[in-house]
Order: C-alpha cells, then structure tokens, then sequence
C-alpha cells in the first residue's frame, strides 16, 4: 500500500495567445479554463489585429484584469508606421480595419500592456512570459530551431518554464533543462509554420496551463472546439477586408 502525501500547495497558470480578433475562439477558450480551474491566466500578446472581433476581445481582456504582454501586432496598432515595413495587402488594410474599431480608451489599455513577465513558481522555480522572445517580439522560436540559434534568442537569464506565442504553432520543448512552451493560439492556430504564402489555420483553439504542486511542475496543451458555422456566420457578415479568408477555414 502507498502511504498518501500531504498535499502541497498548488498554483495553476493558464496561458493565451495570439487571439487576433477572435472573439468567439476566446470566449470557447475561456469557458474551458474556467472548468479547468485556474488562479491566474496571462496573455502573451497579439490580441485585436485580423480578426472580426477586436473590440469585444480587447474589452473581455480587461474585464478579466488579466496581465498581458505586447505582442508584435499590438505595437501594429499602437503605431501605424511598423505596419508598412512588416505587412502588406489585406493584412495591412486588416490591421487599419481593426484600428477603427477600438476607442481611445481600449488603444489606451493596449499601451500598458508589459514587454515581459517573470513570475515566481514556489520557492525554486520561475515562469518568464514574453511574446517571441525574451529580448524580440519578432522572433520565431519552433520546435526544429537549431539548439545554438535558442540559445542565443532566449538569451542567459534562463527559468524553469519559458512560454511564448507569435508562431501560432503549439510546442513543448526542452532546452538546457527549462522546459519552452508555446501556447498556440486562440484565434488562427496553425497546420505549420508557414515558409511564403497565407498559413492554413486549423478549425480549434489552443491554450496552456502550468501546474506547480510543492516543487513539481508539469505544463499541459489544450485544444478547444469551436462552432465553425458561428465563425464563418461572423466573418462573412463582417466589414472586415479579410472576411472571406477568415471565414474559410471554417466552412464545410
């Protein structure tokens, strides 16, 4: 018979990104972390660009008072003039769609939000967010980026769990013994990272949890359904330049 062990004290942190617009991806991700039970989520940044919804997602952002960190596409909307040098065609004159939908007040909020977060997990461990890199919300970090290549994107301040987004691609790897996650994304998760041409976005949405128990952490990847027929109703019925690539990944 095993003797049962007292039970430590855990922390749960869940772990969103990239939403992009998508705000019946987040309100599907959101009911599923509620029934997983969490005591905090972050957000790892790109919230409002692209999608048919940025206005709702930026305002569930601050009714959650959830931290949030910039991403690369947050700084599109904060300042105009990074869009001509990083995107072009419908996702420029998506980003100038989403732009007009939000108010002073939600462009404000965007502002604050924190180039970086590290936070404690126990006495021993740390969780350090960012959007692509400790250093670069531009950076691509997957799964096959040569070992040399992550050392020096993630830099010498090294924690027990690293966790970006900005790729779109779920990942769970381990490096020099932290453990570096991808989340996913809420919003347009990908088949694989795309190399020239448009991404194929896969029908779900994605989301993370770390779990810290005593001195033990486990980190998990999520996959939540959505309703494809509301995504594609939404999209199709929005101004949006990019409504009609936004509604296809979703039609029969």
């Amino acid at each position: 018979m095993f003797a049962l062990a007292r039970m430590d004290a855990r922390r749960r942190i869940a772990l969103i990104s990239d939403i992009h617009g998508n705000a019946i991806a987040l309100r599907a991700v959101l009911r599923s972390i509620e029934r997983e039970g969490v005591d905090e989520i972050v957000c790892l940044g790109d919230v409002a660009t692209l999608g048919v919804g940025p206005s709702e997602v930026v305002d569930t952002l601050r009714e959650l008072g959830c931290r949030c960190i910039v991403g690369n596409h947050d700084d599109y909307l904060l300042d105009p003039r990074l869009v001509d040098s990083h995107c072009e065609g419908t996702i420029s004159e998506a980003i100038a769609w989403g732009r007009e939908q939000l108010s002073n007040d939600q462009m404000e909020f965007l502002s604050r939000f924190e180039a970086g977060i590290t936070l404690s997990l126990g006495t021993r461990h740390r969780l350090m967010l960012y959007h692509g890199s400790p250093s670069s919300n531009t950076v691509d970090l997957l799964a096959d980026t040569p070992a040399a290549e992550f050392d020096q994107q993630l830099g010498p301040d090294r924690a027990t769990v690293m966790a970006g987004g900005h790729t779109h691609i779920q990942m769970l790897r381990q490096h020099r013994g932290s453990l570096v996650i991808n989340p996913g994304s809420v919003g347009a998760p990908f088949l694989e990272f795309p190399v020239g041409g448009r991404p194929t976005i896969l029908g779900h949405a994605e989301y993370a949890t770390v779990d810290v128990v005593g001195e033990s952490v486990a980190v998990g990847l999520h996959r939540v359904a959505l309703d494809r027929t509301e995504l594609a109703s939404a999209a199709r019925a929005s101004s949006n330049p990019m409504g009609a690539e936004l509604a296809a990944p979703y039609l029969p």
